[in-house]
């Protein structure tokens, strides 16, 4: 048996077992939004009922933020006093939706245990957005309140009488605020969270996307979708774990206790699921970066013990490049992610030189699936590291071709997925929500991938993103991953040009380091690929390329900035 085969079938068994008639993950059938489902019997039917663990974890470290810390009691006493302001004091009821619109800090996490712990839907925001696009979400959700920090008071402040929308403003120091509220008043009243029923089926959240190609979409879910996500999440730690003995052994070993660093965005899923609601439920405690930095990153992992980091693969190299990374004491590090884009192939090769026991991973989710889909962790990364890993059992995926074929495996198409923890809509946008979740609740993606023989997930690249040059589909995410294996190479972004003869044409902009020329880039890329597929247009960048808050290269601000001086804009 090879040695894929082998991690294919321990992971396999491990799930089997997990998810037995009373297992911890039993599983069970569900009608969901009129379809019946594979669900997880056992997971939360509610956040409320979610947090109810979390509150169990009592005086244990939960959050640290520069030199603050906050136990998981003094952490939900604060949470209890602004529900109780929200219903008593600001008027908000069930079903009422509350924004957060602020960088990463602990008052952003104690509002949306808040705003979810009184039937209230969270609305979280894109702290890096402008005034209009601030505007424009409060206004799509109608928000009753927004919860911000100072500076993204300044931006909607103008704005919330319109919008008849009340602010609560956190760290405002000696700044006017107007006729906002300040949160030390929210933090007078008792610390009695007020009772509010709560179904399984009620909406919990509406996160927007991106917004990369228009106006952002609101993906509206309930706590049922939520409560399997995170469940799900547990699942797959389980039976990764039961199935790389070795290094969960060593991780045990060391005697340190399992902790994470926040350096993605709480508005994201990744930040929201995967670090602050899954340590939070799991008793973990979490230390905030206010914004990344790969020297600060490195203080904070140090000073703090920190296990497990995650973030963006371009995160995870600027932290093991850095200089400060030899000097740093990372011994607790054990657990690497890379994940809300494809890890380049020289990533593992990175980590296990600079981490020789580390237990790394990655994964493939979506702000509408609420972060749920597949996850490759430990030896299966180790042995399929341009993989998204394998499906969990109440996650169904199927590659479909333009004309609406269901593929087999092993071919590439537009992936769907069928899950419990799909979002149930795009908020005031049922045109997009039947353009995404289209017959028997199967939600389109717009990313080109396949399953293959095995059960893994590979993903192709974006449907918008793929070139058509000359009659031929060309990928760019697999041209980015060659050139960023060059070692002059920082990262690039591969795009098309419109081109009167071939349709398009293939063009990279490149921030590079060494004096890297397009010449020896092309050469390089000859070893590698074949002709069609090397950029014949070519933008050496001075600095590095835009990304939007996530971590992600902004395609479009880089694409538009070429089509300036393109000859046949």
């Amino acid at each position: 048996m090879s040695d894929l085969a082998e991690i294919t079938q321990r992971l396999q068994t491990a799930t089997e077992q997990l998810t037995a008639p009373g297992a911890p993950f039993e599983l069970e059938t569900r009608e969901v939004n009129g379809i019946p489902l594979r669900v997880y019997k056992n997971a939360p039917r509610t956040l409320p009922a979610a947090l109810a663990q979390a509150r169990e974890h009592g005086d244990k470290t939960c959050i640290t933020y520069q030199d603050e810390r906050y136990s998981f009691n003094e952490f939900f006493a604060a949470a209890d006093r602004l529900a109780h302001y929200l219903v008593n004091q600001a008027g908000v009821s069930k079903g009422d939706r509350v924004a957060i619109a602020m960088r990463n800090y602990p008052e952003w996490m104690m509002s949306f245990v808040a705003i979810v712990s009184v039937g209230a839907v969270a609305v979280p925001l894109n702290s890096w957005g402008r005034a209009e696009e601030l505007g424009y979400a409060l206004g799509d959700a109608a928000a009753r309140v927004v919860i911000c920090d100072i500076e993204r008071h300044v931006l909607v402040a103008p704005q919330l009488g319109e919008l008849q929308c009340k602010a609560i403003v956190v760290r405002a120091g000696d700044t006017d605020i107007g006729e906002a509220t300040s949160w030390e008043t929210t933090q007078s009243a008792p610390a009695e969270c007020p009772q509010v029923e709560i179904a399984p089926d009620d909406l919990a959240l509406i996160m927007y996307t991106s917004g990369t190609t228009g106006k952002p979409k609101g993906a509206a879910s309930t706590h049922f979708a939520i409560g399997q996500s995170l469940h799900n999440f547990n699942l797959h730690a389980f039976s990764s774990a039961m199935a790389n003995p070795e290094a969960v052994g060593r991780m045990m070993e060391s005697g340190f206790e399992p902790s994470t660093l926040l350096a993605v965005p709480l508005f994201h899923v990744s930040g929201c699921y995967a670090v602050f609601l899954l340590n939070l439920v799991g008793g973990r405690k979490t230390s905030i970066m206010y914004k990344w930095d790969p020297e600060e990153a490195l203080k904070i992992i140090e000073r703090e013990r920190i296990t497990v980091f995650t973030g963006v693969p371009a995160m995870t190299i600027a932290m093991l490049e850095s200089a400060a990374f030899e000097e740093a004491d990372t011994r607790s590090l054990f657990s690497v992610g890379a994940g809300g884009t494809a890890c380049p192939p020289h990533l593992k090769d990175m980590i296990y030189g600079k981490l020789p026991h580390a237990y790394p991973g990655t994964g493939y989710g979506m702000t509408e699936t609420n972060a749920a889909g597949s996850s490759c962790t430990g030896e299966a990364w180790r042995l399929q590291p341009r993989s998204s890993g394998t499906l969990p059992p109440i996650i169904e995926m199927r590659a479909v071709s333009p004309e609406g074929e269901v593929l087999p495996r092993g071919e590439a198409g537009e992936l769907q997925v069928r899950s419990p923890t799909n979002m149930r809509e795009y908020w005031n946008r049922p045109d997009a929500t039947a353009e995404t979740i289209v017959e028997d609740g199967w939600l389109r993606t717009g990313d080109i991938g396949y399953v293959d023989e095995n059960g893994f997930v590979f993903i192709v690249d974006r449907i918008k993103d793929m070139v058509i040059r000359a009659g031929e589909n060309i990928y760019p995410i697999e041209v980015e991953g060659v050139l960023t294996a060059h070692d002059k190479v920082i990262e690039a972004a591969v795009y098309g040009l419109p081109h009167p003869q071939l349709g398009e044409e293939l063009a990279a902009t490149v921030y590079g380091r060494g004096g890297v020329t397009a010449e020896e880039l092309r050469s390089y890329l000859k070893a590698h690929l074949a002709g069609f597929k090397i950029p014949t247009q070519w933008v050496l960048a001075s600095e590095p390329l835009p990304r939007n808050a996530t971590g992600k290269i902004l395609k479009r601000d880089v694409r538009q900035a070429h089509l300036a001086n393109w000859e046949y804009n």
